[in-house]
């Protein structure tokens, strides 16, 4: 082989541009065809997008400086700082995927396997819980038999009866020489409390903080950590909506959904903590109190989506994209802020199509987001024409994140069906194609719908000029909530 350096030809090879724009564009795949949202909503999304638009802002102050002007400058560079850091981009998937993808098969599990790159654990035993009086005590058990490790990676952990109990819990295990490492959202847990703060210091118990809020930090302070992941001995994990709080429990407690997993499968959301507590940290965990030797313990195969934003491509997107391309017979969602884009409609109304009955299941007047509501309030017509079953749940906040395909395929988890947990969050799902589990979430699913009332196209057309010009208004913010 001759020396690079003896041949001018050779050693000037990196200099030459590798492939052409031609190369580039021979092979290429088509593009998708726009997909458009029903009556305005489209044209309303694009003008939103020159609004969030960073340059455009930057260009403005660079002409006014030009022309002479100096406050004006420096407010809309601030801006353009501000909304460079903070706008979020879409899940990029654009193409539809085959719909002859039965979800009760092997090939539609393997599919969310590998366009997700997560993987299908069997040996596992899984049970679900739908109220804070339940999973609570569970969870708590749970800590109190820790013998080597417990990791909680939590978005909500405030002050309150609820939170004090988790927290003298974590601490008696602590002192008893379990080690117990908690990573919380320093956003969404700015309000845990001295009290709590106290009881983990005395019990020798380790908190790190995801992402504090610094001015040197403001490029990435809009990602935030939104998974809830209790992991005890790197055996059994818990997840779901919850978090850790008083508005779980009692007469008027948020209805949420959670999922315990034992198992194999519980290295998965381990793996997902100890990935963001070293990013946290700088500390890598290891050894078998942490990540215990797999050992079957029961027949449930367990696919654990980790989610992020880092990966450029949310897998938490990717698998809700898949479910709902792939329906058959029936679509069953239910989620607190569900905000879908083009896309979403697109693929509900050619599911719609096919004759699938896609029914929605919505937070109602209890609330926590206004802004979150309102945004999907503003969608209802759109959803309405695709065809989808709108319900809103009436007794309380309808907190929990679950969707059912073909009373097949089922999942939990933390996600929302919105563009901050698709591009911003950082996610957890379980998926099961268990019987037994996909029956008692259907269970639970259809019990929760006689509780809810039905969206009707008419009503909600005669909602009044006010109740529209707010939804406006708070889709101007669409992809921050």
């Amino acid at each position: 082989m001759s020396n690079p350096e003896n041949n001018p030809k050779e050693s000037k090879r990196w200099l030459k541009p590798r492939v052409t724009a031609g190369q580039l564009a021979r092979l290429a795949p088509p593009r998708a065809r726009p997909q458009r949202l029903a009556n305005s909503a489209d044209a309303w999304r694009r003008a939103r997008n020159w609004i969030w638009a960073w340059w455009l802002w930057l260009a403005i102050a660079i002409l006014l400086l030009y022309w002479g002007h100096h406050i004006a400058p420096a407010v809309l560079t601030l801006v353009a700082i501000a909304l460079y850091h903070v706008a979020p981009e879409s899940h990029p998937a654009r193409f539809a995927i085959a719909t002859d993808l039965d979800p009760d098969s092997d090939e539609f599990r393997l599919t969310i396997e590998g366009s997700t790159g997560m993987a299908l654990v069997e040996g596992n035993r899984a049970a679900l819980f739908t109220a804070g009086d339940d999973f609570y005590p569970d969870m708590l058990d749970a800590i109190e038999a820790a013998t080597a490790s417990i990791t909680m990676e939590q978005y909500i952990f405030w002050d309150g009866v609820v939170g004090r109990r988790f927290a003298a819990a974590f601490a008696e295990r602590s002192s008893a020489g379990v080690q117990v490492k908690l990573l919380l959202d320093a956003i969404g847990s700015s309000t845990i409390g001295e009290p709590i703060l106290k009881t983990l210091e005395s019990g020798g118990c380790q908190l790190a903080w995801y992402r504090p809020i610094h001015w040197y930090t403001l490029d990435r302070a809009n990602r935030r950590d939104h998974r809830k992941s209790l992991i005890i001995d790197g055996r059994i994990a818990y997840t779901g909506g919850a978090g850790i709080a008083d508005h779980w429990i009692g007469d008027q407690a948020w209805r949420d959904t959670e999922i315990r997993v034992e198992g194999p499968a519980a290295l998965a959301q381990q793996a997902g903590f100890a990935q963001n507590w070293l990013l946290s940290t700088g500390e890598i965990l290891s050894g078998p109190a942490f990540f215990a030797a797999p050992a079957p313990v029961g027949d449930v195969q367990i696919q654990t989506i980790l989610s992020s934003p880092w990966s450029g491509a949310s897998a938490a997107a990717t698998m809700y994209l898949i479910a709902v391309q792939s329906a058959r017979r029936s679509l069953a969602i239910a989620n607190p802020y569900f905000i879908p884009d083009a896309r979403v409609l697109a693929m509900l109304a050619a599911a719609h199509r096919r004759g699938v009955t896609v029914t929605l299941m919505l937070s109602g007047e209890p609330c926590d987001s206004w802004w979150a509501r309102q945004n999907s309030l503003r969608l209802y017509g759109a959803l309405l024409e695709a065809g989808v079953e709108i319900y809103e749940y009436l007794p309380c906040m309808l907190h929990q994140k679950t969707m059912l395909v073909d009373d097949a395929w089922g999942t939990v988890g933390t996600t929302n069906f919105d563009n901050r947990s698709f591009s911003l969050n950082e996610e957890t799902n379980i998926c099961f194609h268990d019987r037994e589990l996909v029956a008692s979430l259907r269970a639970g699913f259809d019990q929760d719908l006689t509780r809810c009332r039905h969206i009707d196209a008419g009503e909600w057309k005669a909602r009044g000029l006010w109740r529209e010009v707010r939804e406006v208004v708070a889709s101007l913010l669409e992809d921050q909530v």
